[in-house]
């Protein structure tokens, strides 16, 4: 577990950027369960890919586009624990992932980008793979 002094600037990069946080496992329980529409969960993480790739590139996709989901929330792996593995459940068959991000539409999930497809790429790659399942599910 990460001390959460640690995490406060890599929390506040999504937050300020307008993304909901979810702290607890009924956090999660109950933002999909009441969920309509399309909904994108983030798995945070304090790893580099996380920081150089998929937090720029989720708020990239997110300011480019008119077909953005109704909902955006996040979990942060290894500080809210209980949370991020509760989100987990709502994102198998997929092993766990951090960072990762979930699209769900009425609370199936239609699209999954995985920690090997965040890694090693740039934050351009990964809005473009966000902003084409946007357009596919979020119109």
């Amino acid at each position: 577990m990460y001390p959460e002094e640690l995490v406060i600037p890599m929390r506040l990069d999504l937050t300020e950027a307008g993304v909901q946080e979810l702290k607890t496992a009924d956090a999660v329980d109950n933002f999909m369960k009441d969920t309509k529409g399309t909904a994108l969960l983030i798995v945070n993480s304090v790893c580099g890919c996380a920081a150089g790739a998929a937090r720029p590139g989720i708020k990239y996709a997110l300011s480019e586009t008119n077909n953005k989901p109704d909902s955006v929330v996040t979990v942060f792996a290894g500080v809210d624990m209980e949370a991020t593995a509760k989100a987990r459940e709502y994102m198998l068959p997929y092993p766990p992932s951090s960072p990762s991000v979930a699209l769900f539409k009425d609370g199936e999930l239609v699209h999954f980008v995985e920690r090997h497809h965040i890694e090693g790429r740039t934050p351009q790659m990964i809005a473009d793979n966000l902003l084409g399942a946007f357009e596919e599910h979020c119109k």
